[in-house]
């Protein structure tokens, strides 16, 4: 049995009922087996892969806090600190029902390569707990994130780990997090990113996973003979990355017609009104049905689409599609309907959201695809772009910070394209971006001896 094959096998045997961890480092390691049976003899001697495949710390913890009727709730809590071969721990904090320690993994293991990519010394982890901001008080998030940070402060920090919002994380929950930090520890320092921009926060920061994927996504559309501009889009979620994944869409020119949410969708015919859709969702935080109320363009669709269970909005013919909602939205079914109206792009703006029969479909049908690893970077990106004007006490503009996230996504796919091609696998960015991740973090880790 080759030493991919084996690794893999133990993952499973270690790790049983974590499915989404068990996919994610699947879909890794088939991607970089050549480049580790070129290597196997030094990689098997020093298990690199075992020690690449297990988290290097796993903190789970309890937080009790007290809801708006003095009822006692409890909920859990969990950090996994995966590799820090390159930097500190960096990821972010995921508060959804959803949410266990293998969801924690999988998205810890995707950042390892993700921030590797980024070329920025930053290493990878992951958070969050089962707790579920929605329908909360402001009062009863405060109690939970107060309670949360109590704990999580003694494994944290600005050169140890740095965790940052995810889904149902943040400026507000952030900011409480924050002030319950220095409160215990008695020091003001950039150890939490997406902070407000009152208290040390980066501009940029709220834009750059949608902004980044756009970057990425016209870099690519580009070096394949293609314009953006004039493009019909397809963009899943209606949270922050889809947001902003529609906004700097148009302002390249392209013409984005949908956006879902976890209980419908909206097809609209003239382009998805932006300020419209965060009156919706930012401000009212409200169901895609009031968008579609004040919209006479607007088409709503009834039906699940963000949660796995396959979304209409791939059913509408486009150019360039960008899931960003959830993981394991986008299904073969979802896939062969977007090869079959002419698709040619398909770029992952949320974290493994397309599955791995979709995406080889994908692909075998000649349609450019950017995995999540690499097109929603510009998050992570930015958020170590926070760190850095933290450590100098400096305030960067929104011109400054914005050159330097495209200039990083540009970097990106150059990087991931370049080891695509090395490897004679030219256009699969689905290998080029494992590998030139790995590759870093590997010497990284060699360099530093068993540890």
């Amino acid at each position: 049995m080759s030493y991919v094959d084996e690794v893999f096998n133990l993952v499973v045997e270690k790790n049983p009922a974590q499915p989404e961890f068990h996919q994610a480092v699947k879909e890794v390691l088939e991607s970089l087996r050549v480049v580790i049976e070129a290597n196997e003899e030094a990689y098997r001697r020093d298990a690199l892969l075992e020690r690449l495949v297990t988290p290097e710390r796993q903190l789970l913890f309890r937080v009790p806090w007290v809801d708006d009727k003095g009822q006692v709730q409890v909920n859990n809590a969990f950090r996994v600190q995966f590799n820090s071969a390159i930097g500190p721990y960096k990821g972010g904090l995921r508060l959804h029902p959803s949410v266990n320690l293998g969801i924690i993994k999988f998205l810890g293991f995707e950042q390892i390569f993700k921030n590797s990519l980024t070329g920025l010394p930053i290493g990878g982890g992951k958070g969050g707990s089962d707790f579920d901001p929605k329908g909360k008080s402001d009062r009863e998030v405060m109690a939970f994130c107060q309670s949360f940070m109590t704990e999580l402060n003694k494994y944290i920090g600005a050169d140890t780990d740095v965790p940052a919002g995810d889904i149902g994380t943040g400026a507000r929950e952030i900011g409480y997090m924050y002030g319950q930090y220095k409160r215990i520890r008695g020091v003001y320092e950039g150890v939490l990113t997406g902070k407000g921009l009152s208290y040390g926060g980066s501009l940029v920061r709220t834009e750059a996973t949608g902004y980044g994927l756009l970057y990425l996504t016209e870099e690519m559309l580009k070096c394949n003979g293609h314009d953006i501009k004039g493009k019909t889009v397809v963009i899943s979620g209606s949270g922050n990355v889809a947001i902003y994944a529609c906004q700097k869409a148009q302002q390249l020119g392209a013409k984005v017609v949908t956006v879902s949410d976890s209980t419908g969708w909206i097809y609209d015919s003239e382009g998805i009104d932006v300020v419209l859709l965060k009156e919706v969702k930012e401000v009212k935080r409200a169901r895609l049905t009031e968008y579609a109320a004040a919209r006479s363009s607007a088409v709503y669709h009834e039906g699940k689409s963000a949660e796995g269970a396959g979304s209409g909005v791939w059913s509408v013919k486009c150019d360039v599609a960008l899931p960003c909602a959830t993981q394991n939205e986008l299904l073969l079914d979802d896939a062969k309907a977007l090869v079959a109206n002419g698709c040619i792009a398909v770029a992952e703006g949320a974290n493994m959201p397309t599955t791995i029969e979709a995406t080889q479909y994908l692909q075998e049908n000649g349609v450019l695809f950017a995995p999540g690893k690499a097109a929603n970077a510009g998050g992570v990106a930015t958020s170590a772009l926070e760190m850095s004007q933290n450590s100098e006490r400096l305030s960067w503009t929104f011109e400054e910070v914005d050159g330097k996230l495209k200039n990083i996504m540009v970097n990106i796919f150059h990087n991931l394209d370049d080891a695509a091609k090395k490897y004679n696998m030219e256009g699969n960015y689905v290998a080029g971006a494992n590998i030139a991740g790995f590759l870093k973090v590997a010497d990284a880790m060699t360099a530093q001896g068993i540890v």
